[in-house]
């Protein structure tokens, strides 16, 4: 092969082995949360799904009400981080392809 078919490979496995990494990384993403109380804990996906839902026995002492609002309050935050982590695996993703490919100038080939 010649030397700008073979950067032309190594540009695409590169390429191919940050869309893995950014796959696994999403893969990875939880979001949890506890709240102040300590009563209520949820973990969210990378999707800011539900996975896991832990509630303390004192929460028996709550009204439903109260109770939801808590479940929501630690969803809710739990999925900020869920998003904040998932922004992350994302922008690595983004800069490993704004990167010049070898060759590559940036100008257009006449």
């Amino acid at each position: 092969m010649s030397a700008e078919m073979d950067a032309l490979v190594a540009a695409a496995t590169d390429k191919l082995e940050a869309l893995e990494a950014a796959l696994y990384g999403l893969g990875q993403v939880r979001g949890r949360h506890t709240t102040e109380d300590g009563l209520v804990t949820v973990e969210v996906d990378s999707n800011g799904a539900l996975v896991g839902l832990r509630l303390a026995e004192s929460i028996t002492s709550h009204s439903p009400a109260e109770v939801g609002q808590a479940i929501i309050w630690a969803c809710t935050q739990a999925a900020q981080d869920a998003g904040e982590q998932r922004s992350a695996v994302v922008s690595n993703l983004n800069s490993s392809f704004a990167s010049p490919e070898p060759g590559n100038s940036g100008g257009r080939a006449e």
